[in-house]
């Protein structure tokens, strides 16, 4: 059961229905804008959101000890998380450093033993999260879960399912009534 008031935060601050549609980095089209940044950027929003993610995990019998995915859509909600669970946020950047240490991933050092929690603040076919995955799975740790505020389509529950990974969206676009995004091709 999707959090109503988390359905109202997005829709009030984060909705936009637009005249023309725009690409999505999927590469998908749409007219109906999710901006989740936008949405949960006063703290009290992002904590809705923050604990119906937790809440969802925690009740699937899921425990991790950091949370983090890749920069930008995953940074606040991996802070907000972690100081809902007083754990380990991280940061996972597109491309590693090109100077100090080079590190891909900011935050807290993941490895062997280190369950995360990889989260999106709003995914539509789960390509830039799996690009995140695959560097969090590089390190040794292991993704416990994937989580999401808004989960724009039908392609990611499949796509995590074949890696098997349990998949969380907070929401889906007929919480918010909008129209599924369909991958192109």
């Amino acid at each position: 059961m999707a959090d109503a008031a988390l359905i109202d935060i997005i829709k009030r601050q984060g909705l936009r229905r637009l005249d023309q549609p725009i690409e999505l980095a999927s590469g998908a089209m749409s007219s109906d804008f999710v901006d989740v940044k936008v949405a949960l950027c006063r703290w009290a929003d992002l904590q809705v959101a923050c604990r119906a993610i937790v809440q969802q995990v925690r009740e699937a019998g899921i425990e991790f000890d950091a949370a983090g995915g890749m920069t930008m859509g995953a940074d606040s909600l991996a802070v907000g998380i972690a100081a809902e669970t007083d754990g380990h946020w991280f940061s996972v950047r597109k491309e590693p450093k090109k100077r100090g240490t080079k590190q891909q991933i900011e935050g807290t050092p993941l490895g062997p033993g280190h369950r995360v929690l990889l989260l999106e603040d709003a995914t539509t076919t789960g390509g830039s999260t799996e690009k995140a995955y695959e560097v969090i799975r590089d390190t040794g740790a292991d993704v416990v879960a994937v989580a999401t505020v808004i989960d724009r389509g039908d392609t990611a529950r499949r796509r995590f399912k074949a890696l098997g990974v349990p998949y969380f969206p907070a929401l889906t676009y007929t919480d918010l009534a909008i129209e599924p995004v369909v991958p192109p091709g």
